[in-house]
């Protein structure tokens, strides 16, 4: 209790001022196409400087969150995820959107994001030491299991026409292996392009695949004289309140809810996974679990629930390793780990020893900052949506001009551009025949990750495939995959079945 009193006395007025301007930037950051939650963290550490532990810490909390959550509305409202994390679900966003119900997506959005941002706090808490010796049991192996599992989903979340799928997660990872190779140090796929050797960013890809094929498929549309504009803000979606029906929608999904949480905090608990991946595969568990599948990337408020929370989750899971054993769960906290270090609270078991009231203050930031977000979101939410209801001639060049500012800022390059301009072409000429997008998308991310684990485990077993499952762990992740395969083998089957036999 002693310990707890003087985690409240570090929260002043000051952490509260931080908490709410690092909402507001956060919000900002991640609306825009482009600008990860990474990023939002990485510009505000300059800032650190001149604040105390306690509410450095709270500005770094306070981005991710808001940051994360933020991705949902470019995503709901342009079909533009706003952060890698957003992408998983961004189809279901736009087509509910479309449907009339922008109120009741961002509404979805902006709760499971709080309640998935404290189930992973209240696991942080509680299960901090556990979770991270958990973690620190993957190897190479493990995570070679981890990404192959993460690649499945590529079946499982596109809809019914697998061989396409496949085709497109085939592609995302053959774009993966374009650039320098840490194993043989030679360049792979660059024609001597200096600009590929770092490979494809796969931020600019998304948002060539999702915001410029977008823009070319209005432009030619309108060039045949067949866009019709649609305006999706009618009757009830005019009003300010947000949350008209979650209630209801998430006492229904209350084991999604719960699921998406618990998938997060574990992805997030492992060192290099991150936001993005656990959305993808919490996705793809809750549309395998689920009674309707068939309107996953449709308009699915399950998946949008599942998915969300299990993103906002991961953020909190990610300080696991990072303040156990000072091993960065992701991009951001190893930002963080250097934001501790600067405060003089060195990551690792001594910090439970040596600042407990400290640490314990962060699990009490991380409930405020994530509590604190539904207000100030439900403002600047409410400002952002009414987008949806001006011409799509006056949006169209802002999304392109954004998507630009974007991808230059990535790289500060024009070869970031360049990628985001050929990605956007070559992602309308998917799209117009049906390939699904979101399976490249899966593969640039999950490719690199894949190989270099991959080749690692070959390189430490000396050829010997039996060493890929003769620990429990790789053993289990291995059935786990084996599982999947058989269920969308059994899939393909049942599909084609009807078919044979009309």
């Amino acid at each position: 209790m002693d310990i707890l009193i003087s985690a409240l006395a570090y929260l002043d007025y000051t952490t509260f001022l931080v908490i709410i301007g690092a909402c507001l930037f956060g919000l900002f950051v991640g609306a825009i196409p482009g600008l990860t939650s990474t990023m939002a963290i990485a510009l505000m550490v300059p800032f650190t400087f001149f604040l105390d532990p306690i509410p450095a810490l709270a500005l770094m909390i306070s981005l991710g969150a808001s940051s994360i959550f933020a991705g949902d509305i470019p995503g709901a409202l342009l079909n533009i995820p706003g952060t890698p994390a957003s992408a998983a679900y961004t189809n279901d966003a736009h087509a509910l959107v479309k449907a009339g119900k922008t109120n009741r997506v961002l509404g979805l959005s902006l709760t499971t994001s709080v309640i998935g941002g404290v189930i992973g706090t209240i696991v942080l808490a509680f299960t901090a030491p556990v979770l991270a010796d958990f973690a620190l049991n993957f190897s190479s192996y493990e995570y070679m299991w981890l990404s192959l599992i993460g690649l499945s989903c590529a079946t499982i979340v596109s809809g019914s026409n697998i061989s396409k799928s496949i085709l497109a997660m085939l592609f995302g990872i053959a774009l993966a292996t374009i650039g320098f190779d840490e194993f043989t140090g030679q360049p792979r796929f660059t024609f001597d392009q200096v600009s590929l050797m770092q490979g494809v960013s796969f931020i600019p890809a998304m948002i060539g695949l999702f915001a410029i094929s977008g823009a070319i498929k209005y432009y030619v549309e309108r060039w045949k004289d067949n866009n019709q504009p649609v305006d999706v803000i009618e009757g009830d979606e005019r009003s300010y309140n947000l949350f008209k029906g979650v209630g209801g929608v998430l006492y229904k999904r209350k084991f999604s809810v719960l699921r998406g949480g618990a998938i997060g905090t574990l992805i997030g608990a492992l060192p290099g996974a991150g936001a993005d991946i656990a959305a993808w595969i919490s996705y793809a568990v809750s549309k395998k679990f689920s009674k309707k599948p068939q309107e996953y990337g449709k308009g699915s408020e399950e998946g949008i629930v599942s998915a969300s929370t299990s993103n906002n989750a991961s953020l909190a899971g990610s300080w696991i390793p990072s303040l156990v054993f000072g091993i960065p769960g992701d991009s951001a906290a190893a930002i963080i780990i250097g934001v501790l270090y600067m405060k003089d609270m060195q990551p690792g078991p001594t910090l439970f020893l040596f600042n407990p009231d400290k640490l314990y203050a962060v699990f009490i930031i991380f409930f405020i900052a994530n509590i604190i977000l539904l207000p100030v979101a439900f403002f600047v939410v409410n400002l952002l949506k009414k987008i949806v209801a001006i011409d799509n001639a006056i949006i169209y060049p802002v999304i392109i001009l954004f998507s630009i500012v974007g991808s230059y800022a990535i790289t500060n390059t024009i070869s970031s551009v360049v990628v985001m301009l050929v990605m956007g072409v070559i992602g309308y000429f998917l799209q117009e025949r049906k390939f699904p997008i979101s399976p490249i998308i899966l593969g640039l991310i999950l490719g690199p990750m894949l190989e270099k684990n991959l080749l690692s485990s070959l390189m430490k077993s000396d050829g010997d495939f039996f060493n890929f499952v003769n620990r429990p762990v790789s053993m289990v992740l291995a059935l786990c995959f084996l599982f999947i395969v058989i269920m969308q083998i059994r899939a393909v089957f049942k599909e084609r079945r009807p078919a044979h036999t009309q």
